[in-house]
């Protein structure tokens, strides 16, 4: 069964196809820069070296058009015809209370999607867009939209209300939803699979470290706690968003003349490790700075600490222990240092650090030592085949 796997963006449309009988990649790659001015096909065909190329793409319609044709080129093409495409799963940001599972997409679910947009309004737009994109090239192939936030649905009241009044949770829909779902349901699965754990029982956190972080308490396959909120803004300090920050602030910076459109800038764009360490939002550049004596750089990579271990502890307690700690994401797969900082101070739940296995990266690796009560482990985050395997279990 072949299945094709797309992430629709406001200007880019990723692509995964595979081949599920062996779970192997076909080919894959981006379209970036729909609309805009030089946009840029990037294809890597299994066993080939990448290709790049500049098109004229006014719209996801266009990049699909441009996808297909590539799909089935002769000389580049993994299949001869586009009939032999059996399902295409999508990539949707937010789901709300409606989808709390994968889901084949109809009108219906369209429309959901389409609804949906008001806690989404930079992602789910886009995503129907790849959608409808899909439909028009691929006519009566089933489509399965996997969202975000639907592995999160499982958290009770407790967990995703805010303290606000009720009507504002029932009029706009405000409370916690989380995010990185799929990465979070994947590496939880692989990990209890990697580390031989019963994943109707295990206790495990999943720490998703990248530009944008967040962390999962997760008990049978279940959610008991996420770190982002109604919004990817809440949580962990990320590259450039601030996380967890007191409402307060906000206020005051309305009130000292700031518009709201600045507030939003400054909280998404230029807060987080670029705000902090004035650098860069890259944690390998605020490592550098650090090794330096950039004590500005150091605060940042602190705080970052600082933030994941107070929600480490928080979780752990919320699953009355844990079996394993997970590392994820462009910085949890490849940063050492990262990991070291954490699973140091791990050591009070029995969590001991072995340094040759942390210089491991982007593999399945054990990193803490034989014998620790908590272990402590990289899984690389495969969201692309998650949304594959939903796609196929479904149709």
């Amino acid at each position: 069964m072949k299945v094709l796997v797309i992430n629709a963006g406001s200007s880019s449309l990723k692509f995964t196809m595979f081949s599920m009988s062996k779970q192997s990649v076909l080919c894959k790659g981006l379209i970036e820069r729909i609309g805009l001015k030089s946009p840029r096909f990037v294809y890597h065909r299994q066993g080939d070296s990448p290709t790049e190329e500049l098109l004229n793409i006014v719209n996801h319609n266009g990049a699909m058009q441009a996808l297909c044709h590539k799909l089935i080129d002769p000389e580049h093409g993994v299949i001869k015809s586009l009939s032999e495409v059996e399902a295409i799963g999508h990539r949707v940001v937010h789901g709300g209370e409606r989808f709390t599972k994968a889901v084949k997409i109809d009108q219906t679910v369209k429309d959901g999607i389409r609804q949906c947009a008001a806690l989404a309004p930079l992602h789910n737009p886009p995503n129907l867009e790849g959608i409808e994109a899909c439909e028009n090239f691929f006519p009566g192939v089933p489509g399965v939209a996997v969202f975000d936030t639907a592995f999160h649905q499982s958290m009770q009241p407790e967990a995703y209300l805010y303290a606000l009044p009720r009507d504002l949770y029932k009029k706009l829909s405000i409370r916690k939803y989380g995010f990185h779902g799929t990465s979070h349901k994947y590496v939880y699965y692989e990990g209890c699979r990697f580390l031989g754990l019963d994943p109707k029982k295990a206790r495990v956190l999943v720490c998703h470290l990248g530009n944008g972080s967040s962390i999962a308490a997760i008990e049978g396959g279940k959610v008991l706690d996420t770190s982002m909120g109604m919004t990817p803004l809440m949580g962990l300090v990320m590259g450039t968003r601030c996380g967890a920050v007191d409402a307060g602030v906000v206020l005051h910076l309305i009130k000292n003349g700031y518009t709201v459109d600045e507030v939003d800038v400054i909280l998404n764009k230029k807060s987080g490790l670029q705000g902090v360490s004035g650098i860069s939002s890259d944690m390998r550049d605020i490592e550098a700075a650090c090794l330096s004596g950039n004590s500005d750089a150091q605060e940042a990579f602190d705080l970052f600490i600082h933030r994941l271990l107070v929600y480490i502890g928080g979780y752990y307690l919320l699953l009355g222990g844990a079996e394993a700690i997970l590392f994820t994401g462009g910085i949890g797969e490849n940063s050492h240092a990262t990991r070291k900082a954490l699973i140091d101070a791990l050591a009070v739940y029995g969590c001991e650090l072995d340094e040759e296995a942390n210089k491991k990266r982007q593999v399945n690796a054990i990193i803490s030592k034989p014998g620790s009560k908590l272990v402590a482990a990289i899984i690389p985050t495969n969201e692309e085949l998650m949304i594959a395997q939903e796609a196929m279990e479904l149709i």
